[in-house]
């Protein structure tokens, strides 16, 4: 499909149809920007976490042990640039033990991603009171906080990615009987 021929009216139903076979295969469960449900589910499937309900406060996956994990994703255009992540309330309550930031190119690859402490996300987030919360900026020095871990590889790897069976047609539904 030749996106350059298209209305701007078909660019969106196609983006509409896009988001809702991401719903009907789990990939994504809103419709607002793909990313942060798709973070999650990415990183939810690759770091063997059970997803957790939208409405869950402070945390979006939980671990065996019952380690919490904020997860947080952003899609950047500028390479060399610097992703601010969505906000963070009640960084205090200490809702959570692990921030996952993922960091992905315009294309949706992955680029870096970071397993940060707890205790290290004051140090790379800033209080905003517009939005009542702590904002986290991420660079890829972010590796070199007390801490941190690259788990770029952990995420890089194929998942299962819920493609549904194969439609059956006519020709391939057909069985020839002797």
């Amino acid at each position: 499909m030749d996106l350059k021929a298209q209305t701007a009216a078909d660019l969106l139903k196609l983006h509409a149809g896009v988001i809702e076979e991401l719903r009907s295969r789990g990939v994504v469960r809103t419709g607002n920007n793909p990313i942060g449900d798709y973070t999650e589910w990415l990183v939810c499937k690759h770091l063997g976490l059970e997803i957790q309900p939208n409405s869950r406060a402070s945390y979006d996956g939980i671990d065996s042990r019952g380690i919490k994990y904020q997860i947080k994703g952003r899609r950047v255009a500028n390479p060399n640039g610097y992703a601010q992540l969505g906000v963070i309330r009640n960084l205090e309550a200490n809702g959570f033990d692990y921030l996952i930031a993922v960091v992905f190119n315009q294309d949706y690859t992955l680029r870096f991603a970071a397993k940060i402490p707890h205790a290290a996300v004051s140090e790379i987030a800033t209080y905003r009171s517009h939005v009542n919360g702590h904002v986290p900026i991420i660079r890829e020095t972010i590796f070199e906080l007390s801490g941190v871990l690259d788990i770029t590889d952990m995420l890089s790897g194929p998942t299962q990615d819920p493609v549904p069976p194969a439609r059956l047609t006519p020709s391939n539904s057909e069985s020839s009987e002797s």
